[in-house]
């Protein structure tokens, strides 16, 4: 509605909206490849976990609920970036959800002293914030 809206006054797309479906189109993308490299061990996806070699251990001890758990993610992420490209309403609140909720998750890693790397996640949600 609010995109509709904008169309028939002539305003074009924000440049931050748009940056903000490029960034959960790709986390989708990324979550979902992680959910299937997962699902599929000792595929030609395994490499990648060399990226974040401790990520891997600790999801694939969850086992078949590591792939669920990041296809999930992977379709809200997807759900976010096309609320998003629409204008709706839902797309928005969605986004602010999964900002968030990865903020949170960020917070409390960091204070538990289980993955002190994730302050780094802190300003990036705060930054997102802002826009």
């Amino acid at each position: 509605m609010l995109r509709t809206k904008l169309k028939e006054a002539g305003i074009p797309r924000p440049r931050a909206v748009a940056a903000l479906t490029i960034f959960f189109a790709a986390g989708a993308t990324i979550s979902l490849i992680a959910g299937i490299s997962l699902l599929r061990p000792k595929s030609f996806l395994e490499p990648i976990w060399r990226l974040n070699p401790r990520a891997y251990e600790n999801l694939a001890r969850l086992g078949l609920w590591a792939g669920l758990l990041l296809s999930t993610i992977s379709m809200l992420c997807a759900a976010a970036a096309i609320g998003l490209w629409r204008g709706s309403r839902w797309g928005y609140w969605l986004a602010v959800g999964l900002i968030l909720t990865n903020l949170l998750g960020n917070v409390i890693n960091v204070a538990l002293g289980t993955e002190p790397r994730a302050i780094v996640g802190v300003p990036i949600a705060a930054a997102l914030w802002r826009i």
